[in-house]
């Protein structure tokens, strides 16, 4: 089985082409910094022709037999897998995704193939009766339409196919627009795929392109019905409001500041490997990472000295080896950003207990103690490894820091007594919570999203679904009706 090629061109129309604007985006390895491939960027016209692609091929697509399209992504699925170590180096040669990470994240990618491809026959409608004498209601659901998604660098392949896969199954056309930092994984494989597959022409197009060139152009492009993104709580206001302007339904799954709390009756061992994994995988770059830790008084001594040690001996470098556990983070701008972070956040007072060192774009992994609700690291979402560690005195105060921030995406509650944690969880103004895990969880159809400014919508299962369509309603009137004149 021969490996993809000509992953670097726009993907229009069920055709492989350059962009047409005289503007070159370099993609780059973000551990040695040496560049994959180079590609012209899409400019307007681009995304014109993609959207209006989308467009012709909408009501066939809409139309076609529901196992048609149900074959098409369960073979989709088959193929990615089949290339899977094609897609796990990719994922770490473009994006620095250790061999862990790479691998779960190309198979959350097949199994939301696998969930899609049962959504043709899910598009369930209902019959309901009627206030009015002799009519009968009927409710229908319908596709939307053209769907633009606007996927991001940190978890490309996965976050890509979350849209894509379930908006094919609803009988949706897509647009994607990857992130430039991450245009094969989150763009160019996925279409190679389900080219693979025999997708029809227009009916998924990928278009590369500068956000400074196509980002607006491309969000309120008239044709698209709805709008999905993954990224940044500030780009993601943008986009909602470009979207509501125009009325267009959007998905966005914004920021995260998840909280990992510590009661007094945790298991401190089990609590500190959870911390680990949910703070260090993909070297912290996610949404859903362990933001904050907060520990009950009684337990931080014990668990901060525990947890150091841990982060200490996780093995960093290349991505492409499949020892390391840190690799480095997407570029050297978000690099200064982290260090940014803690740079504040010790002139306030926070204590850096191992870390703080760097090679090239890695950074060691970082543990800050001392923190408190005001410092930046205990207010902004750090992407990247490290993290503060927070004391509290009481259930009350656990809540009330919790909600201390702007976000509400995941969180996290160490205790013997779950029942105690359930109360807790619905305290605490978050989308998601996990009771002894940590807040790095996705499961392909439970509701993912967030609350406050971490976003609106929700992705899996029937709630994408719910996302994804409209409902229309047919009335019949089997028997003349009395008007009143």
């Amino acid at each position: 089985m021969e490996k993809y090629t000509n992953l670097n061109k726009q993907y229009i129309d069920g055709a492989w082409k350059d962009g047409t604007e005289n503007v070159v985006i370099d993609n780059l390895n973000p551990f040695s910094d040496v560049v994959i491939h180079s590609m012209n960027s899409a400019g307007h016209a681009d995304v014109d022709e993609a959207f209006s692609a989308a467009k012709n091929a909408s009501s066939a697509w809409a139309d076609s037999n529901p196992l048609f399209k149900r074959d098409i992504l369960l073979k989709a699925a088959d193929i990615l897998w089949r290339r899977k170590n094609e897609f796990i180096e990719w994922l770490a040669l473009e994006t620095g995704s250790t061999y862990i990470k790479a691998f779960v994240e190309t198979q959350q990618a097949r199994d939301i193939l696998i969930e899609a491809a049962s959504f043709p026959t899910r598009m369930h409608g209902t019959i309901q009766p009627s206030t009015i004498d002799g009519k009968e209601s009927f409710i229908y659901r319908k596709p939307l339409g053209v769907i633009a998604l606007i996927s991001p660098w940190n978890f490309p392949l996965y976050l890509s196919m979350r849209t894509i896969a379930p908006s094919l199954g609803t009988g949706n056309t897509v647009v994607v627009k990857p992130a430039t930092q991450s245009l094969v994984t989150g763009g160019t494989l996925i279409a190679k795929v389900l080219e693979e597959a025999g997708l029809p022409a227009g009916v998924l197009n990928v278009v590369i392109g500068k956000s400074d060139i196509i980002g607006d152009y491309f969000t309120g492009h008239p044709v698209s019905k709805m709008v999905s993104f993954t990224g940044s709580t500030p780009v993601g206001r943008g986009i909602g409001k470009i979207a509501g302007e125009q009325l267009k339904k959007s998905a966005l799954e914004l920021g995260g500041n998840n909280v990992f709390i510590v009661l007094d009756d945790a298991d401190v061992d089990y609590a500190v490997e959870a911390a680990i994994f949910g703070r260090f995988l993909h070297q912290g770059q996610a949404c859903i990472s362990v933001n904050r830790i907060m520990i009950h008084d009684s337990l931080y001594e014990d668990f901060k000295e525990k947890f150091v040690a841990m982060a200490k001996e996780l093995p960093h470098g290349d991505a492409l080896d499949p020892v390391n556990i840190i690799g480095p983070v997407i570029d050297h701008k978000a690099l200064q950003r982290i260090l940014g972070v803690i740079a504040r956040s010790q002139e306030a007072g926070a204590i850096v207990e191992c870390g703080n060192l760097t090679e090239n774009n890695i950074l060691l992994p970082t543990v800050l103690s001392g923190v408190t609700e005001t410092m930046p690291i205990f207010q902004e979402e750090i992407f990247g490894p490290a993290v503060g560690l927070v004391s509290f005195k009481d259930d009350d105060e656990a809540v009330t820091l919790a909600n201390a921030t702007d976000f509400g995406l995941s969180g996290a509650i160490h205790t013997k007594d779950v029942y105690r944690a359930m109360q807790l969880s619905k305290r605490i103004k978050t989308g998601m919570m996990h009771i002894n895990d940590q807040t790095a969880n996705d499961e392909i159809h439970a509701p993912f999203g967030g609350e406050k400014s971490s976003g609106t919508g929700r992705f899996g299962g029937n709630f994408i679904l719910d996302e994804l369509t409209t409902v229309q309603w047919v009335s019949v009137q089997y028997q003349t009706r009395q008007y009143p004149f």
